[in-house]
């Protein structure tokens, strides 16, 4: 058998974040945790779960939408930081080609080419305006171009996982009318959630899983019961 070949290859697998699981998580996080304290807080103050029902899912509305639009300005003010940039780049090439190249021989010395190939490569690369522009973008100023529908798919991406995450704390009341009751079983769907979402959460950010999931539960108890205890001294 031959020792340079290899029956089977080794593949290296890395679990990466991507701008959707980012999203997910921001709106699935907000989702199970403020609803969950809302219809905590309610429980202590009212009599029957159709108020809790009602108050939460406008809630819901408004909290998707507004986690929505949060996602999408921050997408769009991502694509108009990066569109600003370019236009800049483009302009310092055109007023400012030998200062421009300069900072392309900058970047090869910083990754250690030799001088002479320093200039062969940066003369080869600055023929073609758009090349050279995108590799002072990512190079020197470390931007990549983000989707042009970054936006908007953030946006429903947030507003989605939001309203997901808003339905769990709420589902017990769409079953019973007790308050009272519905917030016992509510408190164990939502933390089981809680802590199963923090574990993945954890674990697909590098993070230590299982205290990841129980710093996830502990924040969401704590809202719940603050919630709940402020509309019982009020009710009181």
């Amino acid at each position: 058998m031959n020792p340079t070949t290899h029956s089977h290859p080794h593949t290296e697998q890395h679990l990466r974040s991507s701008a959707v699981i980012s999203d997910i998580v921001i709106g699935m996080s907000d989702g199970l945790t403020v609803p969950f304290a809302l219809a905590a807080g309610l429980s202590g103050a009212v009599a029957n779960s159709s108020l809790v029902v009602t108050a939460g899912i406008a809630e819901i509305v408004a909290g998707s939408i507004a986690m929505g639009l949060g996602g999408y300005l921050a997408g769009r003010t991502e694509t108009d930081h990066y569109e600003s940039e370019r236009r800049r780049e483009i302009s310092e090439v055109d007023t400012m080609p030998e200062r421009e190249k300069q900072e392309v021989r900058d970047v090869f010395a910083s990754m250690g080419l030799s001088p002479a190939l320093q200039t062969a490569v940066a003369d080869e690369l600055v023929k073609d305006k758009n090349q050279w522009v995108d590799f002072m973008m990512k190079y020197e100023l470390g931007l990549d171009e983000p989707d042009p529908k970054r936006a908007t798919k953030s946006a429903l991406t947030i507003g989605l996982s939001y309203v997901v995450g808003g339905l769990v704390p709420l589902s017990p009341y769409f079953i019973l009318t007790d308050p009272s009751e519905a917030l016992a079983y509510s408190c164990g769907v939502t933390l089981l959630c809680l802590f199963i979402f923090g574990y993945f959460k954890s674990k697909v950010t590098g993070q230590p899983p299982v205290s990841g999931a129980f710093k996830v539960l502990f924040i969401g108890a704590l809202a719940a019961a603050a919630a709940f205890g402020v509309a019982r001294f009020i009710s009181n």
